[in-house]
C-alpha cells in the first residue's frame, strides 16, 4: 500500500471552530486570505482597535500555512551578491536586516500567544551539490558577515558528517539564526490569536469581485462574496499562491509553483540522530532543490519541486515516487524505510523572485514568498498592518519595482511551467 495522500501536519493538530455567521455590513479592513500574512495582518490591526473581518474561500490554513516544511529561515531566495547588483548595498543591507527580523517576529508572536508549535532555533544547513556551489559558501559568507553583520557558519566536506548523515555533498554553510516550526499549528494558533484580539474570520467565504464604491461620505470598497456582499474602508490581499481573479492586477505578477513533500514513519532514535545529528533545517544548492528536516516525532519530511504544476491528485502521486527517489539518493539508510504521507501545496513566485509589498489598484498586500513565507509572510502582515494603521514602519519590499511577465504574455494561468522547470533543471546541470 502507497502513502496516504494526506497532509500529515494535519494529524497534529486541531483548528480552531469557526462559527457561520452573516457577514457584517461594514468593517474597517478586510482581509483576503486566511493563512499567516492575513492572520498576522488581522490580529495586529485587530489589537489596533480595528474593526477586520478575514474572507477566507477554503479554512484556516488550508492553503500553503498549512502544507509547507516548517521551515522559518533567513534570507532569501537569491543570493545577497545579485540583490546587492539589483539594489544596491544600502537596500540590501535593509532588506538582509528585515529578513533576520522575521524570525524574531515569529518567535515573539508564538511567546505572547502562548502558541505550542515546536517552534525551536535549530539552524539550517545549506548543503552544496557541486564544487562550485561550495566555493561560492566561502564567498557569501565573507559578504554577509562585512556588509549585514551576520555570522555564516563554512562547513568543509570533510566536518560535514556533524551535520547530516549523508556523503553526497562537497560542504554546507550554517545559519543558527533560523528556526523550525510545526507550520500547522502555527496557522492554527494565529488563528485563534486573531479571534481572540477581535478579529472575524468568516471560512468558506470566496471572494468575487472588489470595486470601488464609497458609504456615507467614505470611500472605500464594496465586496461581494460566495456568501454575500459588505464594505470595508481597506481591503489588504495576502492569498499568494493561490490569488485569484477578484484581483486580477496582483494575479498577473504572481506565479504559483506546486512544491510537494513525504514523510516517512517515525524512525528509531538513534537513525534520525545519524540523518540529522544537530536537526537542522535543510536544503540543497540546486534551483530544482530538496528541502528536509526531522519532525518533532522523529520522522524524515522530504520535499522538493518534484512537479512544476499546483498539486493535484496526479501531481501529488507522481511526486510521491520522484521524492521517495530523491530522498533515498541523499539518504541510503531510509532505503527500506516506509513512506507514511505524500501531499502538496501552492508558492507564489514573483518574476524577479522576490518579496513584495504596498499598494495596487488602491488595494494593500504582501506576497511573492518563494519558499521562504513561514517567516516573512508573517512579518509582512505585521508591517503592512503597520502602514494601515497609518504608521510609517521600515519595510524595505515596499515600493521596489514588482515586474510583470516580458510583453505582458500572461494572465494568471501558468502554461509556461513545463518550460521552466526544464530550464532550472539545465541550470542544474550546466552551473
Amino acid at each position: 500500500m502507497g502513502p496516504k495522500e494526506r497532509n500529515y501536519w494535519l494529524t497534529t493538530t486541531e483548528f480552531p471552530k469557526i462559527e457561520s455567521r452573516p457577514l457584517p455590513d461594514r468593517v474597517d479592513v478586510a482581509v483576503l486570505g486566511a493563512g499567516y500574512t492575513g492572520l498576522s495582518a488581522a490580529r495586529s490591526l485587530a489589537k489596533r482597535g480595528a474593526n477586520v473581518a478575514v474572507l477566507e474561500s477554503e479554512t484556516i490554513g488550508w492553503g500553503a500555512s498549512s502544507r509547507n516544511g516548517g521551515m522559518v529561515l533567513t534570507g532569501m531566495k537569491l543570493g545577497v551578491n545579485q540583490l546587492i547588483s539589483m539594489y544596491g548595498r544600502e537596500l540590501t543591507r535593509r532588506m538582509y536586516a528585515a529578513s533576520l527580523a522575521t524570525i524574531d517576529c515569529v518567535e515573539q508572536i508564538i511567546r505572547e500567544e502562548a502558541i505550542d508549535c515546536d517552534f525551536s532555533r535549530c539552524g539550517h544547513l545549506e548543503v552544496a551539490c557541486k564544487r562550485k556551489h561550495f566555493d561560492d559558501y566561502a564567498r557569501q559568507a565573507e559578504v554577509i558577515a562585512r556588509e549585514f553583520d551576520h555570522q555564516l557558519r563554512v562547513v568543509q566536506k570533510h566536518e560535514l558528517s556533524a551535520e547530516i548523515g549523508s556523503t553526497i555533498y562537497y560542504g554546507g554553510m550554517v545559519d543558527e539564526v533560523s528556526a523550525g516550526v510545526n507550520p500547522a499549528r502555527y496557522v492554527a494558533g494565529l488563528g485563534r490569536a486573531a479571534t481572540k484580539a477581535g478579529t472575524e474570520i468568516f471560512e468558506h467565504t470566496r471572494v468575487e469581485s472588489l470595486q470601488r464604491e464609497p458609504s456615507l461620505g467614505e470611500s472605500g470598497w464594496k465586496i461581494t462574496t460566495s456568501r454575500g456582499a459588505l464594505w470595508a474602508r481597506q481591503v489588504f490581499v495576502g492569498t499568494s499562491g493561490y490569488t485569484g481573479k477578484a484581483t486580477p492586477a496582483l494575479r498577473k505578477k504572481l506565479i504559483p509553483i506546486g512544491s510537494f513533500i513525504i514523510t516517512t514513519e517515525v524512525l528509531p532514535e538513534a537513525l534520525a540522530r545519524e540523518l540529522s545529528p544537530r536537526d537542522r533545517m535543510i536544503y540543497d544548492s540546486k534551483n530544482y532543490l530538496y528541502y528536509y528536516r526531522l519532525t518533532p516525532d522523529r520522522r524524515m519530511l522530504f520535499g522538493g519541486r518534484a512537479a512544476f504544476f499546483p498539486e493535484s491528485d496526479q501531481t501529488i502521486r507522481r511526486s510521491a515516487e520522484i521524492l521517495r527517489r530523491g530522498m533515498i539518493d541523499v539518504y541510503p539508510q531510509l532505503r527500506d524505510v516506509k513512506v507514511e504521507y505524500v501531499w502538496g501545496g501552492t508558492l507564489d513566485f514573483a518574476f524577479d523572485i522576490m518579496p513584495h509589498a504596498g499598494q495596487i489598484d488602491g488595494m494593500y498586500y504582501a506576497v511573492g514568498y518563494a519558499g521562504h513565507g513561514v517567516a516573512m509572510a508573517t512579518y509582512q502582515g505585521q508591517k503592512m498592518a503597520e502602514l494601515i494603521a497609518g504608521d510609517k514602519p521600515d519595510n524595505p519590499f515596499v515600493g521596489i519595482q514588482f515586474p510583470g511577465a516580458p510583453l505582458g504574455l500572461y494572465n494568471g494561468r501558468p502554461w509556461f511551467l513545463p518550460f521552466a522547470g526544464a530550464w532550472y533543471k539545465f541550470l542544474d546541470w550546466v552551473s
